[in-house]
C-alpha cells in the first residue's frame, strides 16, 4: 500500500517538473512520460505508452536515440544534443541525459530528462545566418570597421596603470598573438578588445565577438566550428565563427564559461589554425587572431579547473590586465566630464557639471559595478534630474551612507584634515612654481590634469 502512495506521488510530482522526463522499458517500449515530454511530442498519453520509442519518433535511429544508446551500451550519457521531428512535423532539439536502470547488473530500462532549447537553437541559427550574410558578403574596409567601432582614444583614464595597458596593448596590436584579457565586469574588455583590432593590420578584416557564456555547450560548438548537412539530424550546412572571421580578430569572451571539451577543441584550432565543422571530416585552414577575455583571475579558473592549463598558455602569450575603477579612482572626474558630455548629447541636456561635495561621495565608493556602473549612474541622473549640476541628492540609493560619512568627515577623522591640509600645500607651492600653469603643475605632482582641476577647484586655489 506505502510503494503504491509513494509511486503515485513521485509521478504527480514529475508531472511539475519543467524538464520532458521518459521511462522506457528493456524492449524500448515507453512507460512513462510526463506533463512536459507530452508537450513537446505533442501526443496524447494513449497514443504513446506501450509502443516502442522508435514507433513514436520515427526521425530518430537506434544511433540517434539517446534512449536506445544506454540501453545498447549501459553506460549513462550527459548533456548531449538531440534532435528529432515530431508527428506535426516541428524540429525539436532537446538536451538530453539518458541513465540505464539496472537490476542485479541487468539493464531493465532506461530514464530520460530532457531540457527544450528549440527556441534557443531556432535563434542562434537566424544570428548564425544573418552573421554570415553580413561578414561573408560584405567586404567593404568601411562595413568592417562600423562592427568594431572604438579606438585607443575612446579609452578615457590617465591613471599610470591605465597609461601602461594603453601603451601594451597598443604594441601587441601589431602583432598576431593570441591575447588574454582580465578584467572585472563592466571594466571594458570589449572596448580594449576593439581598440587592439582597429590598431592591427586587420582593422579593414572581419572582427567577430562572442560570449562563451550565452550559450549552451552543444550549440556554442556548432557556432565557432559550423556544422555540414547531415552531420547530425536537422543540421544545415553552416559556416562557424572562425571561418567568417578569416583573415580578422575572433572575440571570445568569458573564456572560463566555456566548457573543458570544448576547450580541447580550441588548443587544437590554435596550434593547427584548422577547424573542423560539427560532423565533417574535412579540416579548413583558418587565419584568425584570437583574442579571449574572462572575468576571473584566470590562476583561479585553472585552479578551480574551469579552464584548461595547456589553453591557458595558448590564448595568453600577451596576458593584459585591465585595472578595476577601485584602483584608478584618479580618473573618476575624467570620466564623469565625458559622461555627463556624452549624456547631455544624447538626452538634449545642458549639465555643467558636479558638485565638489557630490564628487567627493563618488571618490569614496568601491564602484563594483567599474565604470560601467558609474556610466549608469551618471545617465540616470541626466534622464531623470532637471539640474545644471549634479546634486549630493541626485545619486542613487547605493550612495546613501557615504552621503553621511561625507558629512562627519571634518569631525571624526582628523586624519582626512591633515592630508587634505598637506595635499593642498602641495598643490600651492607646484602653482607657484609652473606660474599656475596647470598643465606643468599636473606634470608637476604627477595626477592627472583634470583631477589637479578637481583640487584646485574644491581648497579653493
Amino acid at each position: 500500500m506505502k510503494s503504491i502512495f509513494f509511486r503515485e506521488n513521485i509521478f504527480e510530482i514529475l508531472n511539475h517538473i519543467e524538464e520532458a522526463i521518459q521511462i522506457i522499458d528493456e524492449k524500448g517500449r515507453i512507460l512513462y512520460f510526463n506533463k512536459s515530454a507530452k508537450e513537446l511530442d505533442e501526443l496524447g498519453r494513449e497514443k504513446i505508452i506501450g509502443r516502442h520509442i522508435l514507433e513514436v519518433y520515427p526521425s530518430l535511429n537506434h544511433d540517434t536515440s539517446t534512449l536506445i544508446q544506454v540501453m545498447q551500451t549501459g553506460s549513462p550519457i550527459y548533456e548531449k544534443e538531440q534532435m528529432f521531428i515530431n508527428y506535426k512535423g516541428n524540429k525539436i532539439t532537446t538536451i538530453n541525459t539518458s541513465i540505464p536502470i539496472k537490476e542485479k547488473g541487468r539493464i531493465k530500462g532506461a530514464i530520460e530528462i530532457s531540457r527544450n532549447i528549440t527556441h534557443v537553437r531556432k535563434m542562434t541559427e537566424k544570428i548564425t545566418d544573418l552573421q554570415t550574410k553580413l561578414y561573408s558578403e560584405n567586404d567593404n574596409p568601411k562595413k568592417n570597421n562600423e562592427r568594431a567601432k572604438y579606438t585607443f582614444i575612446d579609452i578615457i583614464g590617465q591613471n599610470r596603470k591605465m597609461a601602461k595597458l594603453k601603451s601594451t596593448a597598443l604594441r601587441a596590436s601589431n602583432t598576431s598573438s593570441p591575447v588574454l584579457i582580465y578584467g572585472e565586469t563592466g571594466t571594458g574588455k570589449e572596448l580594449l578588445v576593439q581598440s587592439i583590432h582597429n590598431a592591427s593590420p586587420r582593422k579593414n578584416k572581419p572582427f567577430i565577438a562572442q560570449n562563451c557564456a550565452a550559450l549552451p555547450s552543444n550549440l556554442l560548438e556548432g557556432i565557432l566550428f559550423g556544422t555540414v548537412k547531415g552531420g547530425f539530424t536537422g543540421a544545415e550546412d553552416r559556416k562557424g565563427l572562425f571561418e567568417l572571421a578569416n583573415g580578422g580578430t575572433l572575440f571570445l569572451d568569458e573564456i572560463n564559461s566555456m566548457p573543458l571539451e570544448l576547450q580541447a577543441k580550441m588548443l587544437r584550432v590554435l596550434q593547427d589554425g584548422s577547424i573542423r565543422r560539427v560532423g565533417s571530416t574535412k579540416t579548413i585552414d583558418v587565419n584568425v587572431r584570437v583574442i579571449t577575455a574572462t572575468n576571473t583571475e584566470p590562476e583561479q579558473a585553472i585552479d578551480e579547473k574551469i579552464m584548461r592549463k595547456d589553453l591557458y598558455y595558448r590564448l595568453a602569450v600577451i596576458n593584459l590586465k585591465i585595472p578595476a575603477l577601485r584602483e584608478r579612482k584618479d580618473d573618476i572626474p575624467l570620466l564623469i566630464e565625458f559622461f555627463i558630455d556624452k549624456y547631455n548629447k544624447e538626452l538634449g541636456n545642458d549639465v555643467e557639471g558636479i558638485e565638489d561635495d557630490t564628487l567627493d561621495v563618488l571618490m569614496k565608493y568601491d564602484w563594483p559595478g567599474n565604470v560601467r556602473e558609474l556610466e549608469h549612474v551618471i545617465q540616470g541622473v541626466l534622464a531623470l534630474e532637471d539640474t545644471d549640476t549634479i546634486k549630493k541628492e541626485h545619486l542613487p540609493y547605493q550612495f546613501e551612507k557615504y552621503k553621511v560619512q561625507i558629512n562627519k568627515d571634518e569631525d571624526i577623522r582628523p586624519l582626512n584634515s591633515a592630508v587634505e591640509k598637506l595635499e593642498k600645500n602641495i598643490i600651492k607651492e607646484a602653482l607657484k612654481k609652473t606660474d599656475r600653469n596647470i598643465t606643468k603643475t599636473a606634470e608637476l605632482i604627477s595626477i592627472p590634469r583634470q583631477t589637479l582641476q578637481y583640487k584646485i577647484k574644491k581648497y579653493g586655489l
